[in-house]
């Protein structure tokens, strides 16, 4: 490695309904890629738990906790012991009926960088986070660590071009998904694939547009519905990481746990950006309509 590359690791786990087990699990695959040089780690979306907002439980807000907490103590004594920024996500119980989608970024020294509420909070079957999470209120604000400005964004996050952008404006050098998306069992091959070749095309593309990598951490393997009322979700996994032209750098396939390690050269974005030079030519004179829920 040359001194501007970056060597990322991304957890690509299955996750059980005991969170202790989750969550040593996945220190097991952060100590892994420590040991193949990770300088940067990434876990998925909401990684010490099964995807609870399948159903709508009141009980389940018991899997919240505070940040700072266990889980950010716990990763904490582990960045400053493998000296590495580790991205995690999690349930995060701000006061009593506030709850947030959180990324939590845990730097070289142990200390909580910064944080990341999900802005973007879908409601749909399988998927029901409107009743569990607050929309976070924090904006879209890049986290300084040691390895570099980090434009922390959680799933849903990932199907807006707004957010993204507006990340890159605010000087992130990285986009970073933590994921947890997957197919009803029900739906046909054809379906899943364009799904799934939606999902990917539209994170490449905001690696194109803003001339910067993206790394998208998926969860695999399937969680049964607990209500009973459908075929519950199989995760697709293919976590990947892309560089600023949207090329594939690594990737992962759907069925594995994996920890996908990746090299970035961080200098390349600027190269990029010189021949491919999106924000000079922005008409940001013309885009005041973009504030509009929609022109009628």
């Amino acid at each position: 490695m040359t001194n501007s590359t970056l060597r990322v690791a991304l957890v690509q786990q299955c996750c059980s309904e005991d969170s202790e087990k989750n969550l040593n699990h996945s220190m097991d695959k952060i100590h892994q890629a420590a040991r193949e040089g990770a300088q940067l780690v990434l876990l998925q979306e909401l990684h010490t738990s099964h995807y609870f907002c399948q159903t709508e439980d009141t009980a389940l807000f018991d899997l919240a906790e505070s940040i700072p907490g266990p889980s950010t103590d716990t990763l904490g004594q582990l960045a400053k012991e493998l000296d590495i920024v580790i991205v995690a996500s999690l349930f995060e119980r701000r006061a009593a009926g506030l709850y947030h989608n959180t990324a939590v970024v845990l730097d070289t020294d142990g200390s909580i960088a910064g944080i990341y509420r999900k802005m973007h909070i879908p409601d749909d079957p399988g998927f029901y986070e409107k009743f569990y999470f607050t929309p976070g209120d924090l904006g879209f604000e890049p986290i300084n660590t040691s390895v570099g400005r980090l434009g922390i964004l959680v799933c849903w996050d990932q199907w807006y071009p707004e957010a993204a952008r507006m990340m890159a404006l605010a000087g992130a050098e990285l986009l970073l998904y933590p994921t947890a998306i997957g197919w009803d069992p029900r739906d046909d091959e054809a379906e899943q694939l364009r799904q799934q070749g939606a999902w990917i095309t539209i994170q490449r593309s905001h690696a194109i547009a803003n001339g910067i990598p993206v790394l998208s951490c998926n969860r695999t393997g399937h969680e049964a519905d607990p209500s009973m009322q459908s075929e519950g979700i199989r995760f697709w996994g293919n976590s990947f990481v892309c560089g600023p032209q949207g090329e594939f750098i690594a990737q992962a396939d759907a069925d594995n746990e994996t920890v996908l390690m990746a090299d970035i050269d961080m200098q390349r974005s600027e190269s990029v950006r010189r021949i491919w030079p999106y924000l000079r030519d922005r008409r940001i004179d013309a885009y005041y309509e973009l504030v509009l829920r929609y022109r009628d």
